[in-house]
């Protein structure tokens, strides 16, 4: 029997890009896959139907998050009676705890792919996703209660702090997990991508490597949202693929701003060659 494999990260890091890539890989497809066709090869573990089928409650906005807490682990033994074979979902969610319940099911894990972004760019995709400025988005880096509430369509997710996520994935080594970064995805994706493919297990030719990095490229992807739109984009930003450029906060970051990612978040920016 298979389990699930989680594609983890906090949220703005890359997750899109690494299913993009994933589904283009192992469908390879004659032509780019459908950004809006990801949840069919990839589920989300946030999606409310999911949770709709586990228990009485139609609609999540009207029940506390501490009720939705302990449905999660049937979610994820739903995502493996659904598929018997092992299946990708993604998370936003901390490797942890939230209203005394584990936030990812263990007992459901077979492995994990986690990808993380530098903070100081981060930052700037944050603000434009959730509404805020820049200085709410920095606050919202390092608050420990930091996620996003029950809706009709999703439920919570629970975040920490961005040191306690990356921490919480990366922590410990461990032969079921990989971690990756955006940065590498952008400036290495030939080595970045065959590692990943190595990690499932794939020894993919270099030819259809090197077509499912071309049909995931940032180009393809923002071009596709550009011409159908795209479902996962939030009502805040204009657009979900924004530039994917690395290196941005040190024209749109004050000092002032710099300084407090780097104060929150020292220890990990620097595990993770971060420090400017």
């Amino acid at each position: 029997m298979g389990g699930i494999i989680w594609l983890a990260s906090y949220p703005k890091s890359g997750n899109t890009w690494l299913r993009a890539y994933l589904h283009n890989l192992l469908r390879d497809p004659v032509k780019p896959a459908d950004i809006n066709e990801l949840d069919q090869f990839c589920l989300g573990d946030s999606q409310a139907h999911w949770y709709y089928h586990v228990s009485p409650h139609q609609d999540l906005s009207k029940v506390t998050m501490a009720d939705v807490a302990p449905l999660r682990a049937k979610v994820h033994e739903a995502f493996t009676k659904a598929h018997p074979d092992s299946v990708f979902a993604k998370t936003h969610n901390l490797l942890g705890e939230a209203y005394g319940m584990p936030l990812v099911s263990m007992e459901h894990t077979v492995g994990a792919i986690y990808v993380l972004r530098n903070p100081l760019d981060l930052v700037i995709s944050l603000a434009d996703h959730f509404g805020l400025d820049l200085d709410a988005a920095i606050d919202m880096l390092g608050d420990p209660e930091a996620g996003t509430p029950n809706s009709q369509t999703n439920a919570f997710e629970f975040y920490g702090t961005w040191s306690q996520h990356v921490s919480s994935w990366t922590g410990e080594d461990s032969e079921s997990q990989m971690h990756l970064r955006y940065e590498d995805m952008s400036g290495k994706p030939n080595q970045t991508f065959r590692r990943v493919a190595k990690f499932l297990g794939l020894e993919p030719s270099k030819a259809r490597l090197d077509k499912a990095i071309r049909f995931s490229s940032f180009k393809v992807l923002q071009g596709q949202e550009n011409r159908d739109g795209f479902r996962e984009r939030s009502s805040h930003s204009e657009k979900f693929f924004r530039s994917g450029k690395t290196g941005q906060w040190r024209q749109i970051l004050s000092k002032s701003q710099i300084d407090r990612v780097v104060a929150d978040h020292h220890t990990q920016m620097d595990r993770f060659g971060y420090l400017p």
